[in-house]
C-alpha cells in the first residue's frame, strides 16, 4: 500500500505586498468620493422631483341641452339671385374691347365693353356739322333783319315827308316781316337739329356696354372680334349678350312646395337649409315670401326663403335641403357632456385627461365624441362640473402635486 503524497505549502506567498497595497489606495478613495457625491446628488433631485409643485390652468366639463325647433316640412330646392342680368347692347355691333373676367367683381355703371361705334361717330359728327350750319344761318338772317329795320325806319321818314309812296313803305316792312319769320323757322330747325345730334349721342352710347348694378361676373359670353345683337341672328356666330351679372347680396332659397302641404308654410317661419356641398353646415334661414299662384301642371306652389346670413360659400344654382321648423322650440336630444379640445390627450386610438382634485392630478381614461369649433363631447369617463387640466404637458404623472395659475 502506497502513503499519500505530501504537499508542501510555502505560506510565504500568502503574505500582502505592503507596497502595492499603499501604491493602490488613492483610486479608491477617489472613487468612494465621487459614489458618494453621485448618491447625494441623486437624493437631492428625487426630493426635489418629487416635492416641486406644477402650475397649471384648468376647464370645467360642462353639460350642454341641445334644443332644436322639429321640423314640420322637408323640401329640395336652388339658391338662385333675385338680380341677375345678362348684359347685352341694344344694338347689334362686334365686339373692340372687353373689360370683364369670370369671377370679377363689379360696380355699378362700370364700363364691360365697347363695340365699334365708327359708323354712329360719322353720323354724330354730321349732325353736329348740321347745327353749326343751322345756327350761323340765323345769324346771317340776324344781321338782314337789323338792314331792313333801318331801311324800313328810312322809308317811313321819307313817307312822313311825302316823298314815297305806301306801297314802297309797305314793301320795307314787308321786307323785314319776312326775315323775322325766317329767323323764327330757323330757330326751330336748329332746335331740331339738337334733338337729332341728342339721338346721335345716345346711338352713340348704346355702343357703350356698362353694368345695370354691383355684383360679381358669373360668366363672360362673348369675345373681342365677336357681333352681338339684342336678338338671336341665328347661325350661332352672333352672341346676345356681354356677361352675366349677378347681385351676390340678392341670394336666397327657391323651393316648389306640394299645393297639399303649402298650409304648413308662413311668411316669416324659420328654416334649417343645407346645401348639397356642405352637408354638415346647418344655416338658419327664414320664409320670405310664397308666391300666389299655383302651377297647375305639378301641383306645386313656388316659396322663397331668405338666409339670415350670407357666406361667400354660398353660390347661385347650388342645390339645397330644407325644413320648415315649428314655431316653438322644444327638447329633442338628453344633455351632453362637452370639454375643450385641448384638455384631452391622446395615445393611439384611446383618449385621456387629467382631472384635477385637492392640489394633484389624476390621470383617467375617458371615451370622447365629435369635435366642433374646439369642444368635444365627452361620451363616458367624466361628470358635468369636474375640473380638467387644459393643455396637460407630456410628463404629467398621475398624483403629481400641482397649483392653479391666477
Amino acid at each position: 500500500m502506497t502513503e499519500p503524497r505530501k504537499t508542501s505549502i510555502d505560506l510565504n506567498r500568502l503574505k500582502i505586498d505592503r507596497d502595492l497595497k499603499s501604491s493602490s489606495s488613492p483610486g479608491w478613495k477617489i472613487f468612494l468620493y465621487l459614489l458618494i457625491i453621485l448618491i447625494i446628488l441623486s437624493s437631492v433631485w428625487l426630493f426635489w422631483f418629487k416635492n416641486r409643485v406644477e402650475k397649471i390652468t384648468v376647464t370645467e366639463v360642462q353639460e350642454t341641452v341641445y334644443r332644436q325647433q322639429a321640423s314640420v316640412l322637408n323640401a329640395s330646392g336652388y339658391v338662385t339671385p333675385r338680380q341677375r342680368a345678362t348684359v347685352a347692347a341694344k344694338i347689334t355691333g362686334r365686339v373692340v374691347e372687353l373689360f370683364v373676367e369670370e369671377g370679377m367683381k363689379v360696380q355699378k355703371d362700370q364700363l364691360l365693353a365697347r363695340l365699334d361705334a365708327t359708323d354712329a361717330r360719322r353720323e354724330l359728327d354730321v349732325a353736329r356739322a348740321d347745327e353749326a350750319a343751322a345756327e350761323a344761318s340765323i345769324a346771317d338772317l340776324k344781321v338782314n333783319k337789323e338792314e331792313a329795320g333801318r331801311n324800313l325806319r328810312r322809308m317811313q321818314a321819307l313817307f312822313d315827308k311825302g316823298m314815297i309812296s305806301d306801297q314802297e313803305r309797305d314793301s320795307a316792312q314787308t321786307a323785314l316781316d319776312s326775315l323775322e319769320a325766317r329767323i323764327g323757322a330757323a330757330q326751330k330747325q336748329v332746335e331740331a337739329v339738337k334733338a337729332r345730334v341728342k339721338i346721335y349721342e345716345q346711338n352713340l352710347d348704346n355702343y357703350t356696354i356698362r353694368s345695370p348694378f354691383a355684383g360679381i361676373a358669373v360668366s363672360k359670353d362673348a369675345q373681342i372680334g365677336e357681333m352681338i345683337s339684342p336678338i338671336s341672328a341665328g347661325g350661332g356666330y352672333t352672341r346676345t349678350g356681354i356677361a352675366t351679372i349677378v347681385d351676390m347680396d340678392s341670394l336666397e332659397i327657391e323651393v316648389d312646395i306640394n299645393e297639399s302641404y303649402i298650409a304648413r308654410v308662413s311668411v316669416g317661419q324659420k328654416v334649417e337649409a343645407t346645401l348639397d356641398a356642405y352637408p354638415d353646415w346647418k344655416i338658419p334661414a327664414t320664409v320670405r315670401t310664397v308666391i300666389p299662384t299655383a302651377d297647375r301642371q305639378k301641383a306645386t306652389v313656388k316659396v322663397r326663403i331668405s338666409f339670415d346670413s350670407l357666406d361667400t360659400k354660398i353660390l347661385p344654382d347650388m342645390g339645397v335641403k330644407v325644413a320648415f321648423l315649428e314655431d316653438k322650440n322644444r327638447d329633442t336630444e338628453a344633455p351632453r357632456l362637452t370639454l375643450k379640445s385641448s384638455a384631452i390627450g391622446k395615445t393611439g386610438d384611446s383618449a385621456y385627461v387629467f382631472v384635477y382634485d385637492s392640489g394633484t392630478i389624476q390621470r383617467r381614461e375617458i371615451k370622447a365624441g365629435a369635435s366642433k369649433n374646439d369642444i368635444t363631447e365627452i361620451i363616458s369617463g367624466l361628470k358635468a362640473g369636474e375640473s380638467i387640466v387644459d393643455k396637460p404637458s407630456d410628463h404629467f404623472k398621475d398624483g403629481m402635486k400641482v397649483k392653479i395659475q391666477k
